[in-house]
């Protein structure tokens, strides 16, 4: 992963990401940067919008976000229901033992 994070730090910072650029990010990280994996990551971005891959990831990654909160509202319409139906229970059942108490 800390090659992909490279390019976008590159990308991000408006410079050119090539095998050099790369291996300069990674051993200023304190990473290894192994040249094979260097040369098949730039070969990889060749035909990669890497901007509009961003965007992609973060419109994917913000719908589950975006229903996190309809699922919980659900969530606790359906534990107020529960509880609705025992608090009947109960009031049946206490009317049942009044009728014979």
């Amino acid at each position: 992963m800390e090659y992909i994070y490279a390019a976008m730090l590159l990308h991000t910072a408006g410079q050119e990401v090539n095998e050099e650029s790369v291996k300069k990010v990674l051993e200023a990280a304190g990473s290894d940067a192994d040249d094979a994996r260097v040369k098949a990551l730039i070969a990889a971005l060749e035909d990669v919008d890497i901007e509009e891959a961003i965007e992609k990831t973060a419109v994917a990654a913000a719908a589950p976000a975006a229903a996190a909160p309809a699922a919980a509202e659900e969530a606790e319409e359906e534990a107020e229901e529960e509880e609705d139906e025992e608090e009947a229970e109960e009031e049946a059942a206490a009317g049942l033992g009044a009728l014979f108490g």
